[in-house]
């Protein structure tokens, strides 16, 4: 089960969910595990399901959130593999908005993922990075080398991809800032498997955005575009 011209090489198309919105139609802000797509969204992952189209897909994986589900099945599109949910590519949890200042709390949750890599370090005050990236990172290395196929589709998150291309790009936590993951997008990330054993990794492209290729208009980053609407 090795990609044509290699020999035990897979590939996985490691994608962010389509647009959400995480506030209501009151302007009140929703249970982010509860949110869907928005008709943007759906855009984004109907590109995606276009670009791909000529893919075959043996496996399709995502977090079990709404909004991975419905990126997934759209990409899908009624076909290829039963989709798969696996609860560690699980998002990161921010902390409570309300412990935070409220002139300090666009800064804090957008800048969060400078101080990623320091002791204890954690997410505004929520979930401690370092063990949210070591189930990240393990997650995916079970899944690199369970099973017998070639060619994967994973839906998962901003900070559950930005962990895995850190981790395959060696850059560790570190490398979690460097990594910009916009909404709908879409990375590749080859994987040699011998033995159950990974032996090399290759990351071939980094958020590309079916939908928008030259990125016209995308001038926030990721966390930016999340968070600036929330907090003005």
């Amino acid at each position: 089960m090795s990609l044509p011209g290699t020999k035990n090489r897979r590939r996985v198309f490691l994608m962010r969910h389509g647009e959400v919105d995480y506030r209501g139609p009151d302007g009140k802000l929703v249970n982010p595990k509860m949110v869907t797509l928005t008709e943007n969204g759906i855009g984004q992952a109907r590109a995606a399901s276009a670009m791909m189209s000529g893919v075959d897909m043996d496996r399709a994986v995502c977090s079990g959130l709404p909004r991975t589900r419905m990126t997934a099945e759209l990409v899908l599109d009624g076909e290829g593999p039963a989709l798969e949910e696996n609860a560690g590519f699980l998002e990161i949890r921010g902390g409570r908005v309300s412990d935070v200042p409220e002139a300090d709390r666009a800064a804090t949750f957008t800048k969060t993922l400078e101080q990623a890599h320091l002791p204890g370090a954690s997410f505004a005050g929520g979930d401690a990075f370092a063990p949210f990236y070591d189930r990240v990172t393990g997650a995916f290395r079970d899944l690199a080398t369970e099973g017998a196929w070639r060619r994967m589709l994973l839906v998962a998150h901003d900070g559950v991809n930005r962990a895995i291309l850190a981790w395959a790009s060696g850059a560790g936590l570190v490398g979690l800032k460097a990594f910009e993951q916009d909404m709908g997008c879409v990375n590749i990330v080859d994987l040699d498997v011998e033995e159950g054993a990974i032996t090399g990794v290759y990351i071939k492209a980094s958020n590309l955005t079916p939908y928008n290729y030259a990125k016209a208009g995308l001038y926030q980053t990721s966390f930016e575009q999340v968070f600036n609407p929330i907090f003005g």
